[in-house]
């Protein structure tokens, strides 16, 4: 299966870089693990529970690629607001900003929140999704470290010593991380399932032959 191809659905180059550093470090620890290419696609944006939207997501994208692909969605939960800005996350940091991201929970005592990553996987088109959901505990704070991707600046995790996903090396980061945790269950399925996968992703690669000119 190690020869096979998963298409990783995706346009952030951050994600990508974490999503190989991570498999790559499992693949050194000697797990047979497909190879990933990655490929941006224009999907709907949906909305809902994030394990709907990217089990949804996956089926669209296994439809537009032809084959295996890997989807993610990941959200940012702050428990005071009942989970929220969750799968949302990206337009309110975007129109927020880190700080307006810290005053939506000025009125709280509660400054927990909790990190989610939901990968969907799919073999094919004919194939429904499996998805995986990772998680870490943290909570909100002002601001620190390398303002380089979306809002690990004001995310400490509760394993992180005191520093945010922003202050930590990548390597210690990727080791407690939500998308880490999402990933190994994940690549741990497709171990399992092996055999399985292989002939599904397989069977689709002869009928894309098959359609070909």
């Amino acid at each position: 299966m190690s020869q096979q191809t998963i298409t990783f659905v995706t346009g952030n180059a951050k994600k990508l870089e974490e999503v190989r550093a991570i498999m790559d470090a499992q693949r050194a620890a000697g797990v047979q693990l497909p190879r990933v290419e990655a490929r941006k696609l224009d999907l709907p944006e949906l909305q809902g529970e994030p394990e709907l939207v990217s089990a949804e997501k996956c089926r669209l994208a296994a439809r537009e690629v032809g084959g295996a692909v890997m989807v993610e969605d990941t959200c940012l939960c702050f428990n005071a607001l009942g989970g929220l800005p969750g799968p949302y996350i990206k337009w309110f940091l975007d129109k927020l900003g880190h700080d307006g991201l810290n005053k939506l929970l000025a009125a709280y005592d509660d400054k927990s929140a909790y990190a989610q990553c939901v990968f969907a996987f799919s073999a094919g088109p004919d194939a429904e999704p499996v998805v995986f959901d990772g998680r870490t505990a943290g909570k909100i704070v002002p601001a620190r470290g390398e303002n380089a991707f979306g809002w690990d600046p004001v995310f400490e995790p509760d394993e992180g010593n005191g520093l945010t996903y922003a202050q930590m090396a990548k390597d210690d980061k990727n080791a407690i991380s939500h998308r880490r945790r999402s990933l190994d269950h994940l690549t741990a399925y497709l171990r399992e399932h092996a055999a399985d996968v292989g002939a599904q992703i397989e069977h689709e690669a002869a009928k894309r032959a098959k359609t070909l000119p």
